[in-house]
């Protein structure tokens, strides 16, 4: 396989966006919150909540302090709210187990309330330094297409942190650095449709590109619409609770068209413990 790595890092040292979490000492807590809300969030709506958060709770035990029902409003129509509730109870953690650290470890990480495979990486990567492969759904396409020869990644599995793996250098920093690159070069250059072969660094090496650009098929899941559904109706219920401190049941989404569907999302915002219901009234959770 060519050498990727020393394309990569040249590029990024001269084309990375520049973004807070990129910035000298941002710290972990603040990489920690920017990557709970990057998940499925475009960078551009990220940002200004980000900074708003952070400077609300610049740590994790001012977070821990507030009630989780400030969490769920402070994170506003940033969407998946249940990230506000993890986030909240990954700061309670921290707090009682790390004595307020953000940790290091990996493992400790993966324990803590809402983080998986690619945040514990991020975390000990771009916030501590330390070598390991991160993949997201950027990177998946970028080996794709380099690597395999595939114009779309298929599911996300184990292989494609060894397929990461594979491709970083030795040096602990440039390790870092060849992760963003290939996240970064994903999402600007290497973009799932009409992807900017030209401006890329990887033209020469491109496997997809050396076979002709060929159709391999796309195997992702796709997402149902979001107008009419039970998202939207879901998002319609935690917006009123959001802007209320409770809410009387028979008030929420009262000329919702589908009194089934809002029913629906009720109980959905309960389950996930996103609103509680006594005595007639809905409100976010204590």
């Amino acid at each position: 396989m060519p050498d990727l790595s020393r394309p990569l890092l040249d590029w990024y040292r001269a084309n990375a966006r520049d973004l807070p979490w990129r910035a000298p000492g941002f710290g972990a807590w603040g990489v920690l919150v920017s990557e709970f809300m990057l998940q499925q969030t475009p960078v551009t709506r990220v940002i200004p909540h980000l900074e708003a958060w952070l400077i609300r709770w610049p740590t994790p035990v001012a977070l821990a302090a507030s009630p989780p029902a400030e969490a769920v409003r402070q994170w506003a129509n940033l969407g998946y709210p249940r990230r506000a509730l993890w986030l909240h109870r990954a700061a309670v953690e921290i707090r009682d187990r790390h004595a307020g650290i953000v940790p290091r470890d990996v493992d400790a990480l993966l324990a803590l309330s809402g983080i998986g495979d690619y945040t514990a990486r991020a975390v000990a990567t771009f916030a501590y330094g330390d070598r390991h492969p991160v993949v997201d759904t950027n990177t998946r396409r970028v080996l794709a297409r380099a690597v395999e020869g595939r114009s779309q990644p298929g599911p996300p599995a184990k292989r494609d942190l060894a397929a990461m793996a594979a491709i970083l250098p030795e040096d602990d920093a440039e390790a870092a650095i060849v992760n963003a690159a290939t996240m970064e070069l994903g999402a600007v250059v290497c973009i799932a449709r009409s992807p900017r072969c030209e401006a890329c660094p990887l033209v020469d090496v491109c496997a997809w590109r050396g076979a002709g650009y060929p159709d391999t098929g796309d195997g992702r899941r796709r997402q149902a619409a979001y107008e009419g559904s039970d998202r939207q109706a879901r998002g319609a219920a935690l917006r009123m609770l959001r802007e209320a401190h409770a809410v009387p049941l028979a008030d929420v989404l009262p000329d919702w068209p589908d009194p089934q569907q809002r029913d629906r999302a009720i109980d959905s915002l309960i389950a996930d413990g996103l609103a509680e219901a006594a005595d007639g009234m809905l409100r976010l959770p204590a």
